[in-house]
């Protein structure tokens, strides 16, 4: 039998299928993304365990949900600077004539479309609530785009997909080396 939680962000979630530690509601509109409905999960979550995580996430989902398309723009030079990185590495030869003439970073978000959204504790050092989007992303289909906020407030990292909420936590870096979530 599934079982629920209460958010009082996002409503009932319901226990995921085959990993008890996630709870999923589906079709969550991101005011970020021009209200796409997305998925969102509480990810690495046990109830019984963590007596603050839901009060946490809200908090951090209630400011996260306050991010307009404005917002997002705002930040279009971080993934443009993501896209060219993988541009500089290698020349992929699916990409279209558009994606590898790009040079606006506003016009970076043509080829991004977000997937779903996670909110989850970071599981090393200060074990803060963070909520990563992950994004296809037309420069990097394999691994696609994460965007990391923490505590729903400012973005904290911009890369491809790979289980890291922070830079610091990718290269087993100090905290305060790492230059996005340094600037928190």
């Amino acid at each position: 039998m599934s079982r629920q939680i209460t958010s009082q962000s996002l409503g009932q979630l319901n226990q995921d299928e085959n990993f008890s530690d996630w709870w999923n509601i589906h079709k969550v509109r991101i005011p970020f993304f021009s209200n796409a409905e997305l998925t969102v999960t509480f990810m690495d979550f046990d109830p019984d365990a963590d007596l603050t995580f839901i009060t946490e996430a809200d908090e951090a989902l209630d400011t996260f949900l306050k991010k307009s398309d404005s917002e997002r723009l705002e930040i279009s030079d971080l993934v443009f600077k993501n896209f060219q990185a993988i541009k500089n590495e290698v020349d992929y030869p699916y990409w279209s004539d558009q994606l590898r003439q790009l040079n606006k970073p506003i016009d970076i978000w043509k080829f991004v479309r977000p997937s779903g959204i996670t909110v989850t504790r970071r599981p090393y050092g200060d074990h803060d609530i963070f909520i990563d989007i992950t994004c296809y992303c037309a420069w990097e289909e394999e691994h696609g785009l994460q965007l990391v906020f923490r505590q729903g407030k400012k973005l904290t990292r911009v890369s491809q997909v790979d289980g890291h909420l922070t830079d610091a936590d990718a290269y087993d870096i100090p905290d305060d080396q790492d230059e996005l979530l340094s600037k928190f």
